[in-house]
């Protein structure tokens, strides 16, 4: 598939009909970390935020091998909508990257309680080295969060 039809792709996920975002993906899915800088592309031209919200989502499967897709997520975090500063916070979760929590430390105070929260429970889950917490944020052991097929439950 060539950038074209890839950008294509990517810009018909912004919309909020979850069929057609579906459609786009499943032809975009097979792509893998490919398509993480196309989706890093289109974020700023995204205007619903159902569509960065897709966007977000998508990349946090790629978010620890990919500088795009973790880029994308920090970047994110600034969003003015709620669900999207929920997947970038995922993003830096999956990540477990601890140069993502000078960047979710800024969302402690953020007007937004849930925001504050999805941060809290994101640096946690850094810090402990353990993506499920983000999910699993009373650490009960009875939540996982698999991202991708390798991600164990325990």
């Amino acid at each position: 598939m060539d950038d074209l039809k890839i950008r294509e792709l990517v810009k018909r996920l912004d919309t909020a009909s979850v069929v057609e975002q579906e459609a786009a993906w499943t032809l975009l899915r097979p792509l893998g970390a490919g398509v993480v800088p196309f989706l890093a592309d289109a974020y700023g031209s995204t205007k619903k935020a159902q569509g960065r919200v897709a966007l977000i989502f998508h990349a946090i499967r790629f978010a620890r091998d990919s500088e795009a897709a973790f880029e994308l997520g920090i970047r994110a975090l600034k969003d003015k909508a709620t669900l999207v500063r929920y997947r970038a916070c995922g993003v830096c979760a999956y990540s477990l990257r601890p140069d993502a929590i000078p960047h979710l430390e800024e969302l402690l105070e953020h007007p937004d309680a849930k925001t504050a929260e999805d941060a809290v429970a994101a640096i946690d889950a850094i810090k402990r080295k353990n993506h499920h917490y983000f999910i699993d944020r009373s650490h009960s052991g009875t939540s996982f969060w698999t991202v991708n097929p390798e991600d164990s439950a325990v």
